[in-house]
């Protein structure tokens, strides 16, 4: 019986690869693929990687055979006969193709650690020798057969896929600069429609393959994929690349003797939920259904849950509107020419004042008041982060190697209900910094203790933070946020980078002239200045932020490989 999970109108092949999507982020961010797509990479570290080509495609024609055989199809052995025979072509015209490239390869090229991990692990499959699965040659019956036939194509189809995705990106890059580019030609082949259709055929038996798997066999199915994701991302990040290069960051860092110091927002830029949502569901969850006026000592007293519901709904209403004005107030001034950060910090007194006046609401509604500790750190430690989020920070704080201070900024009322949500995965050396609830003894007062309420007060903990950093040695600092709020501090750093932009973050910014450009692509800008000799060094106050779609991104650009 076919998994649940599995049953789509999507084939197999595209699930599993959208599921995995973000694992694929990584290769385009390593050194090699962003030396490649900036044009400048060493043409001796190119050929070491076209060279291994040969001992990949051997492989590829070898489980092909293996593949065929175990078929029990006619028409599948046919198809799976088709694709072997192209995988003998791309042999037997592989010096020929790399000489219309523009280059020549040396007389023999041996295979690397990281090939032989993905060949070995691709023949192994393609043997049935895999976890779980073992089909030992001539007792196996049809059907398992068939089974290790679907379970080598799952080994193949994503470093086809993958190598698809890699030269369109490039390729995308390419026609939107006028420069020539040296190894366009490689890109012009993998992102050719003659190599989407070799790579969507193989996606397309791989579906056909599969149908019949079981719930269980389909979970293995997918286990192969993923490993054969990961073996061609590690595959990526092995390649020999002896140049200077503008990624990882932390490496960049090392190398320059910087310390690294990451900064981040909080809601909505690691939580899926604003914490205040949270805050105020944990009110109407725990306060009286109905009147207990005379059980509790008048201090204690609070509002009845269906009450803190429409005050909350008030609440909510009044910010929403107020905010828009507040932003329309800002975008209806005259717009300047270039970038202009006096002008957008002075506007930005104006969200301020807002943001100021809205907490001083929610103080005097009373909606906050009578919320206990433990009821919010036990929100905190579940509260839902974005993908890959946890993740990042975890192999951050473990970089032992690393001189990374890590801080987190927060506009929230509640520090308690932030580190909470930190509390795991030995992420309590993040410094959390933002406003406070007040207790009488564990219970909330329904005060808010305020220390970073505006933009201001967020860029002067920025700069408070860096002043009493380490001194034996400089830092260099990226910001992670999305807001308006975190507009000063995401220019004021080194490298400011903004996960899924919040609309009244792009309108606010485009207004000051800011600009927004796709991380990956200013990458591979930077990296090509390397080349021309102009400075690669990140800089401040360049009116320049990045932007990213996932965590998976920031996590590659800053740390690398997983």
């Amino acid at each position: 019986m076919v998994g649940s999970e599995y049953l789509h109108e999507e084939g197999i092949a595209m699930r599993f690869w959208s599921k995995l999507r973000d694992e694929s982020v990584f290769a385009i961010y390593s050194p090699f693929v962003v030396c490649l797509a900036s044009g400048n990479l060493e043409s001796q570290t190119f050929l070491h990687f076209v060279g291994q080509d040969v001992h990949f495609l051997k492989a590829f024609a070898q489980a092909y055979e293996l593949a065929e055989d175990c078929a029990d199809d006619d028409e599948d052995k046919a198809a799976i006969r088709k694709l072997r025979k192209s995988v003998l072509e791309k042999l037997r015209t592989h010096d020929v193709v790399v000489g219309e490239w523009g280059f020549e390869l040396p007389d023999k090229s041996g295979s690397d650690k990281a090939t032989i991990k993905y060949t070995e692990f691709l023949l192994a499959t393609a043997s049935g020798k895999m976890e779980g699965e073992k089909f030992p040659g001539r007792t196996a019956t049809p059907f398992e057969k068939t089974k290790v036939a679907a379970y080598t194509l799952a080994a193949m189809a994503p470093c086809m896929r993958l190598n698809a995705y890699i030269s369109g990106e490039i390729h995308a890059l390419i026609k939107s600069d006028e420069n020539s580019h040296i190894y366009e030609r490689w890109v012009d082949t993998y992102s050719s429609q003659k190599y989407e259709a070799s790579a969507q055929e193989t996606e397309d038996l791989l579906d056909k393959l599969s149908v019949s798997l079981t719930g269980e066999e389909l979970v293995l199915l997918e286990k192969l994929y993923h490993q054969a994701i990961r073996l061609e991302v590690e595959f990526f990040f092995a390649q020999p690349v002896p140049q200077q290069t503008i990624v990882p960051l932390f490496q960049v860092s090392d190398s320059s003797r910087l310390g690294l110091t990451i900064f981040c927002d909080f809601d909505l830029t690691c939580t899926i939920i604003d914490s205040s949502a949270i805050l105020a569901e944990i009110a109407i969850l725990t306060a009286p259904k109905t009147d207990q006026s005379g059980t509790e000592t008048p201090t204690l007293t609070r509002m009845l849950s269906a009450d803190i519901r429409y005050i909350w709904g008030v609440l909510s209403c009044q910010y929403a509107e107020g905010f828009e004005k507040c932003l329309e107030s800002i975008i209806s001034s005259n717009k300047g020419e270039g970038f202009n950060y006096e002008g957008l910090s002075n506007a930005l007194e104006r969200v301020s004042e807002f943001e100021k006046a809205a907490n001083s609401r929610v103080v005097e509604s009373g909606v906050l008041k009578g919320l206990h500790l433990e009821d919010i750190k036990r929100a905190g430690q579940s509260q839902l982060l974005q993908d890959g989020c946890r993740g990042f920070f975890e192999k951050l704080v473990k970089r032992e190697e690393m001189k990374t201070d890590v801080h987190v900024l927060s506009s929230s009322w509640c520090g308690d209900l932030i580190r909470s949500a930190f509390s795991s995965g030995d992420l309590n050396a993040l410094e959390v910094h933002s406003n406070d609830l007040a207790y009488n003894e564990s219970i909330t007062t329904g005060e808010i203790i305020k220390k970073m309420e505006s933009p201001r007060e967020k860029l002067l903990a920025f700069n408070t933070i860096l002043n009493n950093s380490r001194t034996e040695c400089n830092h260099l600092t990226a910001y992670i946020g999305r807001s308006v709020g975190d507009l000063l501090c995401l220019l004021e750093a080194d490298v400011g980078v903004v996960i899924n932009p919040s609309p009244s973050l792009r309108r606010v910014g485009d207004h000051f002239g800011v600009s927004f450009v796709p991380l990956y692509s200013g990458l591979v800008k930077k990296q090509r200045e390397i080349k021309q000799g102009i400075t690669s060094n990140w800089e401040k106050m360049s009116g320049v932020l990045y932007t990213v779609s996932s965590w998976a991104e920031i996590h590659a650009f800053i740390l690398g490989s997983q």
